[in-house]
């Protein structure tokens, strides 16, 4: 497998060209962002430790059929992933009551909710990944049909449990995520970017310590060893 020219990069990763026009090398930086990039820092090791994570998680994914764009890990910043076309929609969904909900809302961070809350973003930095609803993703922006919304809600409802339970047993409360998804070359909707603790908010079962990227954003520090705390529990070795 061959890496040929870099053809994205954004917050986190870069894509690469491989010489097989279905596959690409999505390589994790260490660069730390928050607020629409309005927030920058480099800090050593995060893309490493983000990798496996993510490497895991996806594993984890496709053993219980969600179709995903992970192929495997390279080596300790790359993957080989295969190429899809990004749905621009960020999907959430909010088990625990949390940074921008629970500010919008005005609602106390830590509040459980009955039911998780499935949440999606026009993906364009330009505008803020503002939130929307159905019907502007449907009919306004025209970013998708009804039958491929819903078979993406289904899918990250599915994830959503398969993440509690991943992280439930080695505890850690999953307060929140978001996800994407894209196209493959069938037009089958496929999981792509990555799950790890930039894209989750995990907090200690016990302590509600959070193990996530809050810790960059709110100035708690320590970023690094709760991503190793987080690998060290999954049983991860990097």
């Amino acid at each position: 497998m061959q890496k040929l020219e870099k053809i994205y990069e954004g917050k986190a990763k870069q894509l690469f060209k491989t010489d097989d026009e279905t596959l690409l090398i999505q390589y994790f930086k260490d660069d730390a962002t928050a607020f629409n990039g309005q927030k920058k820092e480099q800090i050593e090791r995060k893309g490493i430790l983000n990798n496996v994570i993510s490497e895991h998680i996806m594993l984890e994914m496709a053993a219980a059929g969600i179709p995903t764009h992970f192929v495997k890990r390279l080596n300790e910043r790359e993957q080989l992933i295969r190429k899809v076309k990004i749905i621009p929609l960020e999907v959430i969904v909010r088990n625990i009551a949390a940074g921008s909900m629970a500010k919008r809302l005005g609602i106390e961070e830590g509040r459980e909710l009955l039911s998780p809350i499935f949440e999606i973003c026009f993906k364009d930095d330009a505008l803020g990944d503002p939130l929307i609803n159905d019907d502007h993703a449907i009919s306004v922006l025209k970013i998708v049909t009804r039958a491929q919304l819903d078979e993406i809600k289904n899918y990250t409802l599915k994830i959503n449990q398969l993440l509690l339970k991943i992280f439930a047993e080695i505890g850690i409360k999953l307060v929140d995520f978001k996800i994407e998804f894209g196209f493959d070359w069938q037009g089958k909707i496929t999981l792509a970017d990555e799950i790890s603790p930039d894209s989750c908010r995990l907090w200690d079962s016990t302590t509600l310590e959070k193990l996530d990227k809050d810790r960059f954003r709110r100035d708690l520090g320590g970023l690094v060893e709760a991503y190793e705390e987080v690998a060290r529990r999954l049983g991860i070795s990097n």
